[in-house]
């Protein structure tokens, strides 16, 4: 907290008593998460698997699932576990899923895991400018940090249900640390001696800033631009090692780098101020201009993973929490980690910035001096060298493997399915279960993300998307005369059922900015929407390596379905 430097008893205290209101303001009015009733799982488990499989495969599984469930079974006995554990957690699920779903994962965090937010384009083209909105950047979060920090963020609600507040004070200082076979976060924002700083990089060097007077007081924009400034005048070349590639690799390589890394001073040091700041800010170059059709997904991609070792990925430190990406072309964004950041709280955090960003700045800078912003050197050994062109490649490979499409569907927006009772979201889920089954002739495991914030401690769970009623409508639409005449749709872990229902070919999105991720595996999409009243923005990823998908197929086949969906809606005569 900016009290770092008050040691008296009864300022301990009082600030206690703070901690305490926001603890009441984040958790009081929101219940735990309760354990869904067995035989409610067993139903919906087959009910996601009935679009998906023959019915001789079905049948098979329900079998399964119905000596799974019996009593006496291993079914009842899981469900009474999981009943215990959630009478003795504040919520059961949460730490298992930030275990399995993140941690335990030991893909590469960019594209993999990482998610971006690629924002509209500032009016700007030059350095100058660049710093000086960066400044406002920085001033804003900083803005939104003291309002958790003094209880003043507004409680949210969705459909009149009290949201959790949990991650909002863990948004800041924190990071993700690698290990052997699962990796962990680190907070480091509750200590008695918060972090005051933030990590700037630009041409690969990492710089310390100090974003706090000595008095506590934030600085005000003019004193951070004039830092940004010294910043720049230090970091001309970018003919340094970009330590930065390292956090890109396999979790594993990258746990082993990591300790031979920290095993000198002035390196442990200098990941330690990385690790502990706020936030980072990344200055990146320029991205090459090409047509504003395709410019939208350069850009998004330039903040998903920097652009290669060419470009500004030697500007990122994948593991930190949170990275805003300012270039100087006026693209600008957030790359968060998401196993601490998530959708919600973020968009939140971003329409903070960009609200007070449209403000003039009406304080003026103290007229205090100063420090140096303290740059941030690494020793780098024969053994770090190899690491880092190692990753340089790798990341390379990677970052060429994947194809981002980012489109904005003009004919009609979310006022259309609204104008027909119709939910936008549900409109659209049809429609990329149509346009994927266009393209590739099946039906595909999907998932849709959504919000546990309503319980406390809540994160995030898949919705299954493909339903049977959703299947019959996709095998009618392009075939009228077809009407399906039976059922259609796979030890219970074990069973292959339980592998398709989990190998999500479609992972989907709806957020309310331009977001980009990659897929959950490798032969499938991910998918982002964002719904406004007379248009949709679409961003939609894929690997190359898998011949048989293809983001710019499925975006075009979406963009014909979307227009097919509103003939049907809308007829003409």
């Amino acid at each position: 907290m900016i009290f770092r430097k008050i040691h008296s008893g009864s300022c301990r205290a009082w600030l206690s008593r703070v901690s305490l209101r926001q603890e009441l303001c984040f958790f009081s009015s929101v219940p735990p998460q309760p354990v869904p009733p067995l035989a409610q799982t067993l139903q919906g488990y087959l009910r996601a698997l009935e679009p998906l499989l023959p019915p001789e495969e079905l049948s098979h599984t329900r079998r399964m699932v119905h000596d799974f469930g019996r009593p006496g079974g291993l079914g009842p006995q899981l469900q009474e576990g999981l009943e215990k554990r959630a009478r003795l957690n504040k919520n059961w699920i949460s730490d298992w899923w930030v275990q399995r779903a993140y941690l335990e994962s030991r893909q590469p965090l960019p594209v993999h895991s990482n998610a971006a937010i690629s924002l509209p384009r500032r009016d700007f083209n030059d350095w100058r400018s660049q710093l000086v909105f960066a400044s406002r950047l920085i001033a804003a979060v900083l803005d939104f940090k003291a309002k958790i920090n003094t209880g003043q963020l507004q409680v949210e609600f969705m459909r009149g249900k009290p949201l959790c507040k949990e991650l909002y004070p863990l948004l800041f200082s924190s990071c993700r640390i690698p290990g052997p076979k699962h990796d962990y976060i680190a907070h480091y924002g509750r200590s008695r001696r918060s972090p005051t700083h933030i990590t700037v990089v630009r041409n690969y060097q990492f710089f310390q800033l100090e974003v706090y007077n000595s008095d506590g007081s934030r600085m005000t924009e003019s004193q951070i631009h004039g830092q940004l400034l010294r910043i720049r005048s230090q970091s001309w070349k970018t003919d340094k090692e970009p330590m930065g590639i390292l956090t890109s690799e396999h979790r594993h390589t990258w746990g082993e780098a990591y300790n031979r890394l920290l095993r000198d001073k002035l390196n442990q040091e200098s990941v330690r101020m990385i690790e502990t700041g706020l936030f980072s800010l990344c200055l990146d170059s320029p991205v090459m201009r090409i047509s504003d059709e395709k410019y939208a997904s350069r850009k998004a991609a330039q903040v998903l993973h920097g652009g290669g070792t060419f470009s500004n990925s030697g500007n990122r430190w994948f593991d930190k929490t949170l990275q805003f990406v300012v270039g100087e072309d006026g693209s600008w964004g957030l790359l968060y980690e998401q196993a601490t950041a998530e959708g919600p709280p973020v968009a939140t955090l971003l329409d903070h910035v960009i609200e007070y960003c449209e403000k003039p700045d009406p304080k003026r800078a103290p007229l205090l001096p100063l420090p140096m912003p303290k740059k941030l050197y690494f020793h780098i050994d024969r053994e770090i060298k190899r690491d880092i062109e190692h990753a340089k490649q790798n990341l390379d490979i990677l970052i060429n493997d994947l194809d981002v499409n980012v489109f904005n569907f003009k004919k009609f927006g979310k006022n259309l399915p609204k104008q027909h009772q119709m939910s936008p979201n549900s409109f659209i889920q049809v429609a990329l279960q149509l346009a994927y089954y266009r393209v590739h002739s099946e039906v595909c495991p999907a998932c849709d993300i959504a919000t546990q914030r309503m319980f406390r401690g809540g994160r995030t769970e898949y919705i299954r998307s493909p339903t049977k009623q959703g299947l019959q409508f996709i095998l009618a639409f392009d075939n009228p005369s077809f009407f399906p005449k039976q059922e259609l749709i796979p030890k219970i872990f074990m069973d292959t059922a339980y592998g398709l229902a989990t190998h999500f070919k479609l992972r989907t999105g709806q957020v309310c900015v331009v977001m980009c991720f990659g897929p959950l595996v490798p032969d499938g999409y991910a998918v982002c929407y964002n719904p406004q009243a007379d248009h949709i923005h679409f961003s939609i990823t894929a690997f190359n390596c898998c011949e048989d998908t293809n983001a710019e197929r499925l975006a075009r086949t979406l963009r014909d379905t979307m227009c097919h969906l509103q003939e049907m809606l809308q007829p003409t005569v």
